[in-house]
C-alpha cells in the first residue's frame, strides 16, 4: 500500500470540490474495510446449521463469492465511465431516472448511517470486557468512536485515505494471522459428535436460499469504491482493478477463515455455534482466545466505522448537487471533505446509538440492500443501450452473461428476503409508497 505517512499536498486542494487524489491503494483498502466486518466471525455457525457438510458449507461461500465478483465486474463498468462520487445512486439516477435514483439515494445513505451506529456498539461491548471502567457505558463509547473518527477525518480526504489504508491493513494481517495460528497450533478435535442430519429435497432448497441470504449479506460492502469514483486519480484504470482485486481479497480471506474453523471444530459444534470464531480461537488458545478475539473484532470494526464514516456523506453530497437535497449540502472543505453532509451523516449515526433504533432500522432497510443491487445492475444494461457510444474504458467481462446472472441473483435473493422476512419486508414496501410523496416535495422545492 502507498505511504501512510505522506502530509497532504497543498497543491491539489481546491476549496468547494472534491479530491482527485485517490489510487488503487484505497480502493482495496475501503473494499476490505467496508466489507470485511464482525459478519464473517459470527455468521459461519448459522450457514453451517443450515447446511452441515463441509462441501456445501464452503460451496455457500464460494458461490457468494461469485455474486460480489459479477457485481464488481459489472459495477466497475460503471464507475469507470461515469466517474462520479456518491454510490449507486449516481448510475441508477442516470439510467432509470431521478425517482429511481432518489430512492437508492436515500436508502442507501440511511442504511450506511445505521451500519456505522451498529458497528460502534458492538466494538464498544467488546472495549467494555477489555477495559473493565468502560463496561456499563456501551453507547457513549460508542458515540465517541464516531466522534473520535469524524473528527480525524474532517481534515480531508487524504487522511481519510491513511486512516483507511492503516487500519484496513492491520484487520488483514491480524486476521491472516489468526488462520496461519489456527492451522499452525490448532488440531482436529478427536471427538466429531454426532453427524448431523442432511437436508434433502425441498428441505435443502430452503436451507440453500436462506444461508445464501447470510452469505451474501457477509459480503456486503464490495461495492465501497463507487462511493469514491470522482475522487480517484485514474477512474478507468483504478476502478475495475480495485473492485475485482479487492472481491478477490476478500474472496481469499473468507475461504482461509473457514477452513480454519472446520479446521478445529467439529461441523457438529461449528453448526451450532453463535460466535464460529471465539470457538476456533478458545480452542486454539484456550482462556486467553476470549482477549486476542475481541481484539480482532475491535480491529476490524474500527476499519468498517471508519469506511462507512467516508462513505456515507457522498450520498447526500451527489443528491444535493441534482438539487434533490438543499444547496448547503454541497459544501465541501479544501480538503475535500463534504462538510455539511459528514455532519449530518455522524449526527444521523448518533442519533442511532442513542436511540438504539439501528437493528429495526437495518432490518427495515434489507429489502433496499437488494433491490438497489437489482436496480444498478440493470443500469449496466440500460446505459449500454441507450448511451452506446460513451467512452468506456473498461468493459464488462463476459457481458451480457455475467451481469444477467447478477441481475438473477439478485431478483431470487430479493424474493427471498420477502418470504423469509415477510413483515419488514411489507413495512419496507410502505415506506417505498411514502417515499414518493417525500420525492415530489424534495423536487418541487428545488
Amino acid at each position: 500500500m502507498a505511504s501512510l505517512a505522506e502530509a497532504p499536498s497543498p497543491a491539489v486542494h481546491t476549496r468547494g470540490r472534491l479530491l482527485q487524489v485517490l489510487g488503487i491503494a484505497f480502493g482495496l483498502a475501503v473494499i476490505l474495510g467496508n466489507t470485511i466486518g464482525v459478519g464473517i466471525l459470527r455468521t459461519p455457525g448459522e450457514i453451517a446449521a443450515r447446511l452441515p457438510t463441509p462441501g456445501l458449507f464452503l460451496g455457500a461461500w464460494v458461490a457468494g463469492g461469485l455474486y460480489a465478483l459479477l457485481g464488481a465486474i459489472s459495477l466497475s463498468e460503471l464507475g469507470a465511465m461515469v466517474p462520479r462520487s456518491g454510490g449507486q445512486y449516481v448510475f441508477v439516477r442516470r439510467a432509470l431516472g431521478e425517482y429511481p435514483g432518489f430512492i437508492v439515494g436515500w436508502s442507501d445513505w440511511i442504511s450506511t448511517c445505521a451500519t456505522t451506529s451498529a458497528v460502534a456498539i458492538v466494538s464498544s461491548e467488546y472495549l467494555g470486557v477489555l477495559v473493565p471502567p468502560l463496561a456499563g457505558r456501551t453507547a457513549l463509547v460508542a458515540a465517541a468512536l464516531v466522534l473520535g473518527l469524524t473528527a480525524v477525518l474532517w481534515r480531508g480526504i487524504e487522511w481519510g485515505d491513511a486512516v483507511q489504508q492503516f487500519t484496513s491493513l492491520l484487520k488483514g494481517l491480524v486476521l491472516v494471522g489468526l488462520v496461519a495460528a489456527v492451522f499452525a497450533l490448532g488440531s482436529a478435535p478427536a471427538d466429531q459428535g454426532r453427524a448431523p442430519e442432511i437436508p434433502t429435497g425441498l428441505a435443502l432448497f430452503t436451507a440453500l436460499a436462506v444461508a445464501m441470504q447470510g452469505v451474501v449479506y457477509t459480503y456486503d460492502g464490495w461495492t465501497g469504491l463507487i462511493y469514491f469514483s470522482g475522487e480517484v486519480r485514474n477512474p478507468g484504470r483504478d476502478v475495475p482493478r480495485a473492485m475485482v482485486g479487492g472481491v478477490l481479497l476478500v474472496i481469499g480471506i473468507y475461504l482461509l477463515l473457514n477452513l480454519a474453523f472446520l479446521h478445529v471444530l467439529p461441523m457438529s459444534r461449528l453448526a451450532h455455534e453463535p460466535f464460529a470464531a471465539g470457538a476456533a480461537a478458545q480452542a486454539v488458545f484456550g482462556p486467553r482466545g476470549d482477549t486476542i478475539i475481541r481484539v480482532i473484532m475491535i480491529v476490524s470494526a474500527i476499519a468498517c466505522i471508519n469506511s462507512n464514516i467516508l462513505m456515507a456523506p457522498r450520498v447526500p453530497l451527489a443528491m444535493a448537487d441534482d438539487r434533490l437535497l438543499p444547496e448547503s449540502v454541497t459544501r465541501v472543505s479544501a480538503g475535500g471533505t463534504p462538510t455539511t453532509a459528514t455532519l449530518l451523516s455522524s449526527a444521523i449515526a448518533l442519533g442511532f446509538i442513542a436511540t438504539g433504533t439501528f437493528e429495526r432500522i437495518l432490518a427495515l432497510l434489507a429489502f433496499f440492500f437488494v433491490a438497489n443491487y437489482l436496480l444498478s445492475f440493470l443500469s449496466v444494461f440500460v446505459l449500454r443501450r441507450r448511451e452506446p457510444d460513451l467512452p468506456r474504458p473498461y468493459r464488462v467481462w463476459g457481458f451480457p452473461w455475467t451481469t444477467g446472472i447478477a441481475v438473477l441473483g439478485s431478483a431470487a435473493f430479493l424474493a427471498g428476503q420477502v418470504a423469509g422476512d415477510t413483515r419488514n419486508s411489507l413495512f419496507s414496501l410502505l415506506l417505498l409508497a411514502v417515499s414518493y410523496p417525500v420525492y415530489r416535495v424534495a423536487r418541487r422545492g428545488r
